[in-house]
């Protein structure tokens, strides 16, 4: 109850439910599994930005030989005794940290309260070490139920108007910057990364009824969009063709939060 309170001091809004629980147990399993998934080990160091309530940092630290880091706008949502937080204004400042410092940054379900989402998965790129992982998750707006609320709305599950009189925690959910798989994955190659894998936490089960009829539409039509991509436009290489092709598949017209991992092979 207490970091309920601190939010609504922070935000001004009375929510239904408790801030440290936005990422929610499902989404910190899919974490872990993703980075059981892409073979990494980590040890040494690990930074956690957006932090919360702190209870993945805790669940990385049972699991893995690693120091923790903390890295987030307020400490007054952290509920681990003892855990410092670094405060970063991480739409005006850079992580504060070494280069090269983490073996394994998680970022989970903060991107998109972030105005300039590219150049935080630069800063992760300089922070983490040479082999190092990234873990990056946001809300899935590709799914066929958030590509309905596009069409009829005009925007995404998730996301909706915003106040021009609201401070830096926007509603809804402080929700201000809407990232597809394309975007992000694009973000992650340009800067450095590679190896990219991607996942779900998991499938919603409304969506199911409206896959089964829209789902050969749809990628039946966007094949015509990918021979336009590539004849006409030149936009689509042998780097980039796979991920385009991903934005209509099973996981991601189903699922629920992208959950992505990458791993840094070069400065």
């Amino acid at each position: 109850m207490r970091a309920r309170a601190v939010y609504r001091k922070l935000t001004g809004r009375k929510i239904p439910f408790d801030p440290c629980e936005l990422s929610t147990p499902r989404i910190h399993q899919a974490v872990l599994e993703a980075i059981a998934a892409s073979g990494a080990r980590p040890s040494g160091s690990h930074l956690d930005i957006g932090i919360g309530g702190g209870q993945l940092l805790r669940l990385i630290g049972a699991r893995y030989p690693v120091k923790s880091f903390a890295c987030d706008y307020t400490d007054q949502l952290m509920a681990l005794a003892g855990q410092e937080v670094q405060l970063a204004d991480l739409n005006r400042e850079p992580l504060p940290y070494a280069s090269n410092q983490f073996s394994l940054v998680t970022c989970i379900e903060t991107i998109e309260h972030i105005e300039n989402f590219r150049g935080i998965v630069r800063e992760i790129h300089r922070v983490l070490q040479l082999g190092g992982l990234v873990v990056i998750s946001t809300p899935n707006i590709l799914n066929i139920r958030s590509r309905l609320r596009f069409f009829s709305s005009g925007f995404y599950n998730l996301f909706g108007p915003l106040s021009t009189e609201e401070g830096p925690n926007h509603s809804p959910l402080g929700h201000i910057t809407p990232v597809n798989w394309f975007y992000l994955a694009h973000a992650l190659m340009n800067s450095g990364f590679e190896n990219l894998q991607v996942s779900v936490d998991k499938y919603q089960r409304r969506s199911v009824p409206a896959y089964a009829l829209l789902a050969w539409p749809i990628r039946l039509m966007s094949r015509a969009g990918y021979r336009r991509d590539l004849k006409k436009y030149r936009s689509l290489s042998e780097k980039n063709s796979w991920s385009v092709r991903m934005m209509n598949s099973r996981d991601l017209l189903l699922g629920r939060t992208l959950i992505v991992t990458a791993t840094k092979l070069r400065e």
